[in-house]
C-alpha cells in the first residue's frame, strides 16, 4: 500500500476517531454528573466504553476473519457515528450506558480491523515505522481534544462535543467506504465459517507467544495507564498542586511523549523490536521509581518527563509485536485476541493504583508500577525473541 492509501485508510481516520475521542475527555464525567447522579454512577459510565471494547476484542477479531477487514472498519466507525449521537440525544442514565458500551464495540472493530490493514499490507522492515506513526498521529489527535471538546462545551454546552464527535466519526465512515480495500488473499476464496472454538485453536498453536509476549504486553500496560492515574493523583494528594499546575506536568509529559513516535519507530525498523520495547519500559520503571521521592512541581514535572520519555521511545510497539507474531492467515482473530490481552493489562494498572494506594498510601502504589515495569523488561529480555525479519542478504550481491 502506498503512502497515500496508508493516509486515507488509517493515519487520517485513526487521526479523527482519536480526536473525537479527546473531545470527551474533560466534559463526559461533566456531562453525567449533570444528570443528578452519584460519581460511582459517573465513573460506571465513563468505563463503559473501556468493557465494551474489552468484550468486543475477540468478537472482532472474528468478524474480520469471517467477513473481512473492510466491512468490520465501516462497521466500526459507523457504530461511532449511531454511538456518540446517541449519548448527545440521551435523557436517562440507562441510555448512556447503553451507548458508552456501543462505543467500545465500534471501537474494538476499528482498531482491530486497522491493524489488520496494516499487518498485511506493511513488510516487516518498514512496520515499526509505519505502526509508531499511526501512534504519534492518535496521540497528537487525544492531545488536541480535550482543549476543543472544553472550549466547545464552555460555548455551546455539554452535548456539543458528542454532535461534533459524530461528525468527525461520519467523515472517519466516509473514508472507509471510498479508500479501503478487501486483503487479496481473501479475493475469489470462501470466508472461513464464524466459530468462537477458533480461538481455543489460535491459543493452543500460539501459546508460547500468548504467554510471553502477550504477557509481557500485560505489564506494559499495566504500566503505561496506571502512570496516567498515579500523576495527577500525587501531584494533587501528595504535593497539593493545583488542576492548573497538575493539567501542566501532564501535558508537557505528553509533548514529550508525542514527538518520540519516528525515532522509535526507526529503531524498532533498523535494530529491532526488542531495542524500543526493553529501554521504554526500563526508563519508564525509573521515572515511577522516582516519584515517591518527588516534593515539589519540579521535581514531579522531571519524573513526569522521564514517564513521557519513556513511553514515547515505545510508541507503537505493542502493536508492531502483535503484527509482527500474526500468522498471515488468520491475522484478524489473532489481533483481536492479543488486543483482549493488552486491554487487559489497560484496565489492571488504574485497579493496581486504586487497590494499592487505598491500603498503603501513593508512594507504594507508584514502587509497585515500577515493579510492574521491571517485570515487563525482564519478559523481553528472557523470553521474548526479536520479531524483526530483517531482508536476507544475497551471496554475491553487489557491494559484497
Amino acid at each position: 500500500m502506498t503512502r497515500r492509501g496508508l493516509i486515507l485508510t488509517v493515519y487520517l481516520p485513526s487521526f479523527l476517531l482519536a480526536f473525537g475521542s479527546g473531545l470527551l475527555i474533560p466534559t463526559l464525567p461533566i456531562y453525567v454528573r449533570s444528570y443528578g447522579v452519584s460519581f460511582e454512577v459517573v465513573s460506571l459510565v465513563v468505563a463503559a466504553s473501556g468493557l465494551g471494547t474489552v468484550i468486543s476484542d475477540v468478537p472482532s477479531g472474528l468478524i474480520v476473519g469471517r467477513f473481512g477487514r473492510r466491512p468490520a472498519m465501516i462497521a466500526g466507525c459507523a457504530l461511532l457515528v449511531v454511538a456518540t449521537l446517541g449519548l448527545g440525544f440521551s435523557r436517562y442514565v440507562p441510555e448512556l450506558l447503553f451507548f458508552r458500551l456501543l462505543c467500545g464495540v465500534g471501537s474494538s472493530l476499528w482498531a482491530v480491523s486497522r491493524l489488520t490493514v496494516l499487518t498485511e499490507e506493511i513488510p516487516s522492515r518498514e512496520r515499526g515505522r509505519a505502526i509508531s506513526t499511526f501512534g504519534g498521529t492518535s496521540r497528537f489527535a487525544t492531545f488536541l481534544g480535550p482543549a476543543v471538546g472544553g472550549l466547545l462545551a464552555a460555548k455551546l454546552g455539554l452535548a456539543a462535543p458528542f454532535f461534533l464527535y459524530s461528525f468527525v466519526a461520519l467523515i472517519a465512515t466516509i473514508l472507509a467506504i471510498l479508500f479501503v480495500r478487501e486483503s487479496p488473499h481473501r479475493q475469489g476464496k470462501t470466508p472461513p465459517p464464524f466459530h468462537f472454538r477458533t480461538v481455543p485453536r489460535l491459543m493452543r498453536q500460539h501459546y508460547y507467544a500468548f504467554s510471553t509476549a502477550g504477557l509481557a504486553q500485560i505489564f506494559a500496560q499495566m504500566i503505561r495507564a496506571g502512570r496516567q492515574l498515579i500523576v495527577p493523583l500525587y501531584a494533587a494528594y501528595v504535593i497539593g498542586l493545583d488542576v492548573g499546575a497538575v493539567g501542566t506536568i501532564v501535558s508537557l509529559s505528553s509533548a514529550v511523549d508525542m514527538s518520540l513516535f519516528y525515532p522509535a519507530g526507526l529503531v524498532m525498523d533498523r535494530l529491532g523490536r526488542r531495542f524500543a520495547a526493553i529501554p521504554s519500559f526500563f526508563i519508564q520503571a525509573m521515572g515511577m521509581a522516582l516519584i515517591p521521592f518527588t516534593h515539589s512541581y519540579l521535581a514531579l514535572l522531571v519524573a513526569a518527563l522521564l514517564l513521557g520519555l519513556g513511553n514515547g521511545l515505545g510508541s507503537g510497539s505493542m502493536m508492531t509485536l502483535g503484527a509482527d507474531l500474526a500468522p498471515k492467515n488468520e491475522p484478524g482473530e489473532f489481533l483481536g485476541i492479543w488486543r483482549l490481552i493488552g486491554d487487559a493489562g489497560t484496565t489492571s494498572g488504574p485497579i493496581v493504583v486504586g487497590t494499592v494506594a487505598d491500603t498503603l498510601g501513593l508512594g507504594a502504589a507508584a514502587f509497585s508500577l515500577c515493579g510492574i515495569g521491571l517485570l515487563a523488561v525482564l519478559m523481553f529480555v528472557v523470553f521474548v525473541r526479536e520479531t524483526l525479519q530483517k531482508p536476507a542478504v544475497v551471496s554475491g550481491s553487489p557491494g559484497k
